[in-house]
């Protein structure tokens, strides 16, 4: 990353966006380092965070309005110069409180100052955000001309348009366009209460008393929903009063209902949020096993027990995909949330959309071996949730559906939840626009008693 200390909006986003494509850095983990470093007001966080994930969201839309304005190819523009380029152009063309002015004047000092670019490139790059300016102002942008409408959606908001078409296939085109839409919003900060040691009034108070505006979940009464700050640097949040964590997420440890006593192990638990709200749901009383195949993530479970008071919680080193004999019959719950694409958290994470399709296509291979692997270790009459931050059928239903199949012992469990109502397959996949959540896959089954 860039060392040196940012000390306006626009510098925040573009070290952020510079190293993302240098470091391939995630926009939300780069946005956080040079806003702790830049101390920028609420506002000019504000500012530089939508910056960033504006330019991000909006890729595709950006790079197709720059090959109209630009003579050079963008291959050829240097990645520091196109970064800025993008992040001009949005505050041109999709932002309306910016002026105009300050845009190209402030995106080319940032060409100027930390793009090594010589006087060549700088006139370059005012030239095409000042033929950008004059044509947004004067009404005169190119229209977005599509054969049809998942590539006009693809275009539009900035999606793959392989993903638009699979979206659309599963879901139709009006769900689709709202699910897209969904990704490029604004996403709320979700705060969870730890209700061992806090009730979403008094949490909900304590963050309002810090300038947040705070609207609880509509349907699940323990998720608190925040803007206009950072909760994750309160002391609500460092004395363990409450915790980040989805609605999705959070549904996924609720269906997994473990009671106090019970021993549960959490196959894929990194970062721990599933494990941490079903230690609190056991009344730290039982014991949870939190897995994951690098101890450095583990090391991040343990602090964030120790953190919110759970001693119920311990971790093991271990890959999910390879049996561990010991374990086999010994669990009352078993979580499988499996990597996946991550295609429903687009939202909180919008450089998910560029992942390589190739790379997609071997997951559902990968996540059957992992769910048949730990469908071992549940108990006779235990219970086994399988769940996903993506919304793709193939990763999700399809997966379940063969394993039952396969598994004849295993049967899908009808349940319900104020979130999503009742499933009486036993399976949810959960979508923005819809449930107010991350996109999200949960599925309930149970091994039979049997002899």
């Amino acid at each position: 990353m860039i060392d040196k200390r940012p000390t306006t909006p626009r510098e925040v986003a573009a070290f952020s966006l510079f190293s993302m494509a240098e470091e391939a850095a995630w926009s939300d983990g780069a946005l956080h380092h040079y806003l702790s470093r830049a101390g920028l007001d609420s506002r000019d966080a504000a500012l530089a965070s939508r910056l960033t994930y504006g330019t991000v969201q909006n890729q595709i839309l950006l790079d197709w309005y720059l090959r109209h304005f630009s003579s050079v190819r963008l291959k050829k523009i240097a990645p520091r110069v196109l970064a800025c380029l993008r992040m001009g152009l949005y505050q041109l063309i999709l932002m309306d409180k910016i002026p105009a002015h300050a845009a190209v004047a402030e995106t080319v000092a940032l060409v100027k100052h930390y793009c090594h670019a010589n006087d060549r490139t700088v006139a370059f790059a005012n030239a095409v955000l000042r033929n950008a300016a004059n044509a947004a102002q004067n009404g005169s942008l190119p229209r977005l001309n599509c054969p049809d409408k998942e590539s006009y959606y693809a275009l539009q908001y900035s999606h793959p348009e392989w993903l638009v078409r699979l979206l659309s296939e599963q879901y139709g085109q009006k769900l689709t366009q709202k699910i897209c839409q969904a990704d490029n919003a604004d996403a709320p900060i979700s705060v969870r209460v730890n209700t061992m040691k806090n009730t979403p009034e008094q949490a909900k108070a304590e963050l309002e008393a810090a300038g947040l505006t705070v609207q609880p979940h509509e349907a699940f009464p323990e998720i608190l929903l925040c803007s206009g700050g950072d909760a994750a640097a309160l002391p609500a949040f460092i004395e363990g009063r409450m915790t980040v964590q989805d609605a999705a997420s959070a549904l996924a440890a609720a269906v997994a209902d473990p009671k106090p006593g019970s021993t549960v192990l959490d196959c894929c638990a990194a970062p721990g949020g599933k494990s941490f709200a079903m230690a609190e749901k056991m009344q730290g009383k039982g014991s949870v096993t939190s897995c994951d195949i690098y101890e450095h993530k583990l090391k991040r479970i343990r602090d964030g027990a120790a953190r919110l008071g759970l001693p119920n919680i311990r971790t093991e080193l271990q890959d999910a995909s390879v049996c561990r004999e010991e374990w086999k019959d010994s669990a009352d719950v078993v979580l499988c949330d499996v990597p996946c694409s991550g295609l429903g958290i687009i939202r909180k994470k919008p450089e998910i959309r560029f992942k390589n399709p190739d790379e997609i296509r071997t997951l559902p291979e990968i996540q059957a071996k992992i769910l048949a692997n730990c469908a071992q270790y549940v108990k006779k009459g235990g219970t086994l949730v399988y769940s996903t931050c993506t919304i793709l059928q193939r990763e999700n239903e399809d997966v379940v559906r063969a394993f039952l199949t396969e598994n004849p012992e295993f049967e899908a469990v009808s349940w319900t939840h104020p979130v999503c109502g009742e499933r009486a397959d036993g399976m949810v996949t959960l979508l923005p626009p819809v449930h107010n959540t991350d996109g999200f896959f949960i599925a309930k089954l149970h091994r039979k008693s049997g002899e």
